[in-house]
């Protein structure tokens, strides 16, 4: 066994490390603002909802855009970081240019350029913590989703006493430059592993074909199991509309708005702590199984949000719903990596994010549509059938996707992917 499979087992790739805590200062960066800029839009600028609605759904339309792109772009050079780099610098320099704005269409320019920054380096970044991960890639996708979400704890709850200390909302956005600065500090001390030139046969994907450096043509890419994955995945993701439908469900319910913003941090620490763990469980659980649970559970937590009546129904629910979340993000890109030849990476995770990323606003539109016409009890049972459909799909899936691989390696000795 390799030096770097032993210390795969027992600690994280440098690499890994690297991105994890860039992430959560980043998130730091972006939760410090993004709580406080409804407010800042409509009471200091002016604006209304509907132009909120705008600058949101422009924003994740252009990432999504982005992040199918710079996966490809990151496939056809040599190396992912400087794109990695590239992306968190535009996020980080922009962000606080909030503070200058004086009209509306400046947080639209603004929440735009720092969402080209997230499509730009979403896609690669996947792709380098998939190549650094080595046979354990659940467990470095779960550090980093882990991290990740305990940025989106720290953030909200600093700009929280922030705001209690009677700072100005602008010099709350000035602020946020700090953990952005060391985010994209952090990138530039990440040393990108050499790109895999030698099958590796300990971790397989369903072309069988770890490691080719050579081009990869697209029909290879998107292989007919990576295609029916995704379209698995967009009928979950239709399903899967913002969660802020569910903090409008628990203030129905009867929190009270000083609490919502502790529910959202009780919420994003459920998430810390079982993104860690769905990543260990990842790397010996086959992970479309895991996928499948997820999505039982997170139909399990909008029927009983549709059917809640008492404020503690929705504490209890929204613990259980950051299961649902350590069950499936960092277990599906793990899965993802199995789907596509090293060489590709940038590739399968550039339509992996862009499917997540262009069903945003569909499903958006479809529950909050259902919400206005039949009631939130309707709509969330909605969102729970295509969850509980989709699981049953995903399931099916796994089972042919593991026919065709014993079929193709009869005989060769290869262990199937999880």
């Amino acid at each position: 066994m390799s030096r770097s499979s032993r210390s795969g087992r027992t600690s994280l790739p440098a690499t890994v490390v690297l991105l994890g805590f860039t992430s959560l200062f980043t998130d730091i960066g972006t939760e410090m603002i993004f709580p406080l800029l409804p407010v800042f839009l409509m009471e200091t600028l002016s604006a209304g909802p509907a132009y909120l609605g705008l600058v949101e759904g422009a924003a994740n339309t252009v990432a999504s855009l982005l992040k199918l792109a710079s996966g490809v772009i990151a496939d056809r050079t040599e190396r992912r970081k400087p794109l990695v780099l590239f992306g968190y610098a535009i996020a980080s320099a922009a962000r606080p240019l909030f503070a200058l704005a004086t009209h509306p269409w400046h947080v639209l320019a603004v929440r735009l350029t720092d969402r080209v920054g997230k499509g730009l380096r979403s896609s690669p970044r996947d792709a380098l913590i998939a190549d650094a991960a080595g046979d354990r890639p659940g467990r470095a996708f779960g550090f980093h989703q882990a991290m990740d979400n305990a940025g989106a704890v720290a953030g909200p709850l600093l700009a929280t006493l922030l705001v209690a200390s009677n700072v100005p909302i602008r010099h709350i956005f000035w602020i946020a430059v700090i953990p952005g600065a060391i985010a994209t500090a952090l990138v530039a001390l990440v040393r990108e592993p050499r790109p895999i030139r030698l099958p590796d046969a300990s971790v397989p994907n369903d072309l069988g074909s770890q490691a080719s450096t050579k081009a990869v043509p697209p029909e290879a890419i998107y292989s007919r199991t990576f295609v029916l994955y995704l379209g698995v995945l967009t009928l979950f993701s239709l399903g899967n509309s913002s969660d802020a439908f569910l903090l409008l469900r628990a203030r129905a319910v009867g929190l009270t708005t000083a609490e919502i913003p502790i529910l959202w941090a009780v919420l994003n620490l459920s998430k810390v702590v079982w993104a860690a763990l769905g990543g260990h469980l990842a790397d010996r659980i086959p992970r479309a199984r895991l996928i499948a649970a997820g999505w039982l559970l997170y139909a399990l937590v909008y029927v009983g949000l549709g059917a809640a009546t008492a404020a503690w129904h929705v504490w209890a629910l929204f613990v259980l719903y950051g299961v649902f979340y350590g069950l499936t993000e960092p277990v599906e890109k793990a899965l993802v990596r199995d789907l596509g030849p090293a060489s590709a990476r940038g590739r399968v995770y550039g339509a992996y994010n862009f499917v997540i990323g262009a069903t945003s606003l569909p499903a958006g539109l479809l529950m909050g549509g259902l919400w206005r016409a039949l009631g939130p009890a309707i709509a969330l049972d909605v969102g729970a059938g295509l969850a509980g459909v989709a699981s049953i799909a995903l399931l099916g899936w796994d089972v042919w996707r593991h026919a065709l691989l014993r079929h193709s390696r009869q005989g060769n000795g290869a262990r199937p992917p999880r």
